[in-house]
């Protein structure tokens, strides 16, 4: 089954950021595109964690190694430090108790990757000022009343629980609405104003 990568821009970051032949935990799957992605670019030795039966499915059925889960509640099973990476790709903002998701992203993992939207961004900005609604973007497609995300946050936000957390950002990637780069020599709240969304690599 091939990559369908079209509309996941932050998929060819992650992957940059993981060596061949890694052990890695993909925590929250979804359709099992990233998982698949690394296991056919990087031979990684992949497993995956999915909240929706569904997702599972599509996991397996793409010859996945993945199990049902709930990123707020199982991580505790997982050793620590059982994993080279842990990845928890665009499901940030959708779990219950981020600052507790991440810590245990942390402890799993030698090194956590961590990819986000951006709430901060300039459209989300003008929406809120100009039409006063919650707004529907490409990387927030969702109505208010049915969306999956509960967390939003903005680059900044993340970058302070990184410190609470007492996180070292290795490598941080800001992606603008066409998915290029941002420059690495841009401030923070350049980030936080023209990112899309946002890719850290963190390590404790």
């Amino acid at each position: 089954m091939s990559v369908n990568r079209a509309q996941r821009v932050d998929l060819d970051v992650v992957t940059d950021l993981i060596p061949a032949s890694s052990r890695v935990l993909d925590v929250g799957s979804g359709d099992g595109v990233l998982l698949e992605l690394l296991q056919e670019t990087k031979q990684v030795d992949g497993r995956g964690l999915e909240l929706s039966q569904r997702g599972v499915n599509e996991c397996v059925a793409r010859g996945l190694s993945v199990i049902q889960g709930d990123a707020d509640t199982d991580l505790k099973f997982y050793a620590d430090k059982g994993f080279d990476f842990v990845v928890l790709s665009q499901t940030l903002q959708a779990t219950r108790n981020p600052k507790v998701v991440l810590d245990e992203l942390l402890r799993i993992g030698n090194r956590a990757i961590v990819s986000f939207p951006n709430f901060g961004h300039w459209r989300v900005r003008f929406s809120l000022l100009i039409k006063g609604r919650m707004p529907v973007t490409k990387d927030l497609p969702y109505s208010w009343y049915d969306t999956p995300n509960i967390h939003f946050c903005t680059i900044r936000d993340f970058v302070n629980l990184c410190e609470e957390l007492g996180a070292t950002v290795e490598k941080a990637t800001a992606l603008d609405a066409n998915g290029q780069k941002i420059g690495l020599s841009m401030p923070w709240w350049f980030w936080n104003f023209f990112g899309q969304q946002a890719v850290f690599l963190l390590r404790r």
